[in-house]
């Protein structure tokens, strides 16, 4: 009787990968013939040290050449697509066959898929030399990015150092006049990350438009309509945890990236980077909710930015109708950057993993 190996499946745009459960296989032989492969090996599986063997009809045409990498413990096999695409199942079977299931290491839906793509040839573009061959000279666009993350971070990292030293030194003290020694330098950082929004709209990076669009706006929305605006706001202990939290991000994320305008990478700075956000991000939305709870009270007794209704009426819209439809909003852009942000730490973390397999 024949024995049948487990079988794990997972595709990408181009290739189909398969991961074959058999422990220090020997005499490997793979075939693709007429969309058809055939896999033949020596090892030890399900059933003890045996030859296994399986075939696979593919739901749509793949090239004959194969090829396969064989570990201690699997068997590793990769065919590519005649025709870029993303197949709907594997084999022409619609009931899949017992020895095969989806390889959930590997597992991509179609949009992470292309995100994926996207981040390979992002980190290709890194690597690429950024010195011209004759002149010597960093190339302009990757002096540019590094000049700004330069910036961002030495921005950030004195709002962190200032606001830490002050709490140490003034303790509690120090959260009420948290506006008045730090707006501007917040100031300036903030009207500056508006420059990210075009830089991902225009290509220089990378990365999705609409996720950095949220951050930057979601950000200078409390910092000068909510924070600025209101000097009743300028000595609340929650300017000292929404500026605390937003440095702490970002002192991790500009260094990151500024190693990453010359393909450089320090391991222990990219966890930080990826891992950070994941407690720090929900609590800054959560504190700049609580600043826009605590504005709306002020902005119906001062009336300010209240849009005129007709004389009639003798009254006015208060912008604090405009608050609460944000504070929905501002937790609608939670999910969404927060599921942005999980996927680029799963993929990256996940890469990384199959490397060192």
């Amino acid at each position: 009787m024949t024995l049948t190996p487990l079988v794990y499946w997972a595709q990408r745009h181009e290739e189909i990968y398969l991961r074959v459960e058999l422990t220090d296989a020997q005499n490997i032989d793979v075939q693709v013939h007429e969309n058809v492969l055939q896999f033949r090996a020596l090892g030890h599986g399900a059933k003890g040290q045996n030859d296994y063997e399986f075939s696979l009809e593919f739901i749509l045409p793949v090239k004959s050449e194969v090829s396969h990498r064989s570990t201690q413990r699997q068997v590793n096999v990769t065919v590519r697509k005649v025709q870029r695409g993303w197949w709907e199942r594997l084999t022409t079977q619609e009931r899949k066959p017992v020895f095969l299931a989806p390889d959930f290491d590997r597992w991509l839906d179609e949009s992470d898929a292309e995100m994926e793509i996207r981040e390979k040839e992002d980190r290709r573009n890194r690597l690429r030399p950024v010195r011209h061959k004759d002149d010597g000279f960093v190339s302009m666009q990757t002096g540019y990015l590094f000049i700004y993350n330069l910036v961002q971070f030495l921005g950030f990292s004195w709002i962190f150092v200032n606001m830490t030293v002050r709490l140490f030194i003034f303790g509690q003290d120090s959260l009420y006049d948290t506006f008045h020694t730090i707006s501007e330098v917040m100031f300036f950082c903030q009207i500056l990350a508006s420059v990210e929004v075009l830089n991902a709209a225009f290509g220089v990076v990378r990365t999705g438009v609409i996720p950095t669009l949220i951050q930057v706006v979601g950000r200078n929305f409390i910092l000068f309509i909510i924070l600025g605006s209101l000097e009743e706001m300028h000595r609340r202990p929650v300017v000292f945890f929404i500026f605390y939290l937003w440095s702490t991000i970002e002192i991790f994320r500009y260094p990151f990236y500024m190693l990453g305008c010359f393909g450089t990478e320090w391991k222990t700075l990219t966890w930080l980077r990826y891992t950070v956000w994941i407690p720090l991000y929900p609590l800054g939305v959560l504190a700049e909710a609580v600043a826009v709870i605590q504005s709306i009270t002020i902005f119906d007794e001062t009336k300010l930015f209240s849009i005129p209704l007709p004389k009639g009426t003798g009254t006015s819209l208060s912008f604090s109708y405009v608050l609460y439809i944000y504070l929905v909003l501002m937790f609608l852009g939670l999910f969404i950057n927060f599921r942005h942000l999980y996927k680029q730490r799963k993929r990256r973390f996940r890469t990384k993993k199959r490397k060192a397999n």
